[in-house]
């Protein structure tokens, strides 16, 4: 972990797809063969109570211990492939590309923001993804839930739970136990976010978090809530976790609908897999979405969008805001490149339009939000200026 930091702190989060039999949707995407695992957090929680979440948590330093090491494979990075040099001109995103040797640690970020992840989709949820003697796993598909067999009983397994809430370094004595390791090669690099200024929870609380996808055979044998930091889970597919948004049973921040429309582009497990597996390797952008206030709402900008500015205010000290007197309806019928978030009252819309960069080698989001995105794209064909923004400094 990364004590350094001022304005936020390192986190991982866990997309958790397991295989289920396709059944008829809610949804006009057609079938889903996999679910999604969201979590409801307290009401009492600090940052987005009440909200479902998929698991993930505060990177703790038991995580980063080199006793890791004695579990784990030797080989470079525990046997995680290495992502490819970033293009000409760019950087690895500064959560993957601190030097976590300098900081004390011999064990590699890649690695123990992967078991940050495992371990809070255990404490949250009491999932354990692990994986028999020293891994990594055999096969190159969806991975095996750890088989009910190789289990402790019940009681046991509540008490180790329990054990590792109060205590993030008996993850790792759990681990020896069960003679397991986290299965750290299931879980590829999906994104990163850092939260916006002007979302901060209490306190000034901002996160850098790594958003990982792992992708089961089928459901874990145990599911539960821990009734202190979850309330509530719910398996879903994308697009019916959406559809129950929209209807307003259930509420999302932001990146988890972001990531959930992302995810609609793939109604087949092993289709998931293959991409996440293979994209994993090109590393992931590092976004922090930027407020603009509309006269009737808000659009967070995401890099790629015409609007997002070149020199993001990442820490609050500029204190710049963004705002217009225009309408959000007239903000996108004047746009052309679209990479950003809508805010309607109660309700969320993702749009994209020619930022192919930022979504390489993913279906364009066409199927997502189809007549919101008709609407928009047929307002803004002929339109080929964009009017400036008013960008106020030393506001608050």
């Amino acid at each position: 972990m990364n004590s350094q930091l001022r304005h936020w702190k390192e986190a991982a989060t866990l997309l958790l797809a397991a295989g289920t039999p396709a059944r008829l949707p809610r949804s006009p995407l057609g079938p889903f063969d996999y679910e999604l695992l969201l979590l409801q957090r307290s009401s009492r929680s600090g940052f987005m109570p009440s909200a479902h979440v998929f698991p993930g948590g505060l990177v703790e330093a038991a995580d980063f211990s080199a006793d890791w090491l004695g579990l784990l494979p030797a080989a470079p990075q525990c046997g995680l492939g290495l992502v490819k040099p970033p293009p000409l001109g760019s950087s690895r995103a500064p959560l993957f590309a601190t030097d976590r040797e300098r900081l004390g640690s011999p064990l590699p970020g890649e690695v123990a923001f992967r078991i940050c992840a495992i371990r809070e989709t255990f404490e949250e949820a009491g999932i354990l993804l692990l994986v028999p003697g020293r891994g990594p796993a055999a096969g190159s598909g969806p991975a095996p839930p750890l088989s009910a067999e190789r289990l402790p009983p019940a009681a046991e397994l509540s008490e180790w739970r329990c054990r590792v809430q109060e205590d993030p370094a008996c993850f790792l004595q759990l681990c020896r136990h069960l003679d397991c390791v986290p299965n750290i090669w299931a879980l590829q690099e999906w994104s990163n976010w850092l939260t916006p200024v002007g979302r901060a929870g209490r306190g000034g609380r901002r996160y850098d978090t790594a958003f990982y996808l792992c992708c089961l055979e089928k459901r874990p044998p145990h599911t539960s809530q821990d009734d202190q930091e979850v309330t509530a889970f719910l398996w879903s597919s994308p697009p019916e976790a959406i559809e129950c948004f929209k209807s307003e049973e259930i509420w999302f921040p932001p990146p988890q609908f972001y990531e959930l429309c992302r995810l609609c582009n793939f109604s087949s497990l092993h289709e998931l897999h293959k991409f996440s597996s293979d994209r994993a390797l090109e590393g992931c952008e590092h976004w922090m979405p930027v407020m603009l206030t509309a006269s009737d709402g808000y659009i967070q900008l995401l890099p790629g969008d015409e609007l997002y500015p070149e020199d993001p205010d990442y820490t609050g000290e500029k204190k710049i805001i963004m705002s217009t007197d225009k309408r959000v309806e007239d903000l996108m019928k004047e746009g052309s490149i679209f990479h950003r978030i809508i805010e309607d009252p109660g309700c969320f819309w993702v749009t994209m339009k020619g930022c192919g960069p930022y979504i390489v080698d993913e279906i364009e989001y066409e199927n997502l939000n189809a007549e919101m995105n008709r609407f928009y794209d047929k307002s803004s064909k002929d339109v080929d200026e964009v009017k400036p923004l008013t960008v106020e400094e030393g506001q608050h």
